[in-house]
């Protein structure tokens, strides 16, 4: 057997796995897209019936969509760009502390990633509760409601979901950032650069493969969050003033019985996905980047 073979035989495996688990699943949603398919289908009553791209032009037609789709973008975006901050702060930090401290504070950050979404969303909605919360009390807003206003609501959702989410990125940068050879940074600070300057013109170039990793990452997550959301804001807040396309899908599928349609988002919340992925590839290969 010719030897081009034998990686794709060690592959076999997972591609097996995969595709029953990944390839299957999303070939399925594109099906159903195409098709009316409601309750009335799923009991058998009704005939299911092929609509082609009417689901697709439903959606398209639908304002509430594009709406929902602009407060996803602006709030994945803002869970991102916190999410690598605090991380890549933090993974700074462990490289400057001690070792109990640096222990303490791994063992923290891995306790929050541990959390599961349901538990984490039920810890935060009692602290920021407007009854019995502490934060309330600490900051003497009374019974201030923050899950009643737009802006809030998602405020607070995004802290919770950063809580979550910046383990992974501080414990992948500060794995990259102990890889980088000591002599390096020592001469940048004899050089008399700052720590922000050693971040920005040492560092940071040298973690751009890592960097590029947990920010697709963090797309990925950030973009389809549905836990912190349908469980922080009972659903998607009220009148749906909280709504994000996973929930929304949830909404049309589910509580519509529409899962025709439902489908026809998770199909464009893919295509967007592969789209920011491929692009932002692209454009660190533009820039001479390996990954």
């Amino acid at each position: 057997m010719s030897g081009g073979w034998t990686p794709w035989l060690y592959l076999a495996p997972a591609l097996v796995v995969l595709g029953g688990l990944l390839v299957y699943p999303i070939y399925q949603l594109g099906l159903i897209s195409f098709f009316q398919y409601t309750q009335a289908q799923v009991s058998g009553g009704e005939p299911t019936t092929f609509e082609g791209f009417g689901n697709y032009a439903e959606l398209f037609g639908d304002p509430q969509f594009w709406q929902v789709l602009l407060a996803t973008v602006l709030f994945a975006a803002a869970c991102v760009v916190s999410t690598l901050a605090v991380g890549c702060a933090l993974a700074v930090l462990l490289t400057r502390v001690r070792a109990l401290p640096r222990l303490v504070l791994m063992l923290a950050a891995l306790g929050a990633w541990a959390t599961p979404a349901v538990t984490g969303s039920t810890v935060w909605l009692f602290l920021f509760d407007p009854d019995f919360g502490p934060v309330n009390r600490m900051l003497g807003l009374g019974d201030h409601s923050w899950t009643y206003g737009r802006l809030s609501a998602f405020f607070l959702v995004l802290l919770e979901v950063v809580w979550c989410s910046f383990p992974f990125v501080m414990v992948t940068v500060y794995a990259g950032i102990r890889a980088v050879p000591g002599e390096v940074l020592e001469a940048a600070a004899l050089d008399g650069a700052s720590q922000w300057r050693i971040w920005r013109s040492v560092l940071a170039p040298m973690l751009r493969p890592i960097l590029v990793v947990v920010t697709i990452q963090s797309v990925i997550w950030d973009f389809k969050v549905f836990t912190q959301i349908y469980v922080m804001t009972n659903g998607g807040g009220i009148a749906g003033q909280n709504l994000v396309l996973n929930v929304y899908a949830y909404q049309q599928a589910f509580a519509s019985s529409q899962y025709g349609l439902g489908s026809a988002i998770g199909v464009v919340m893919l295509l967007i996905l592969l789209a920011v992925t491929l692009v932002y590839l692209r454009l660190l290969r533009r820039q001479g980047e390996e990954l």
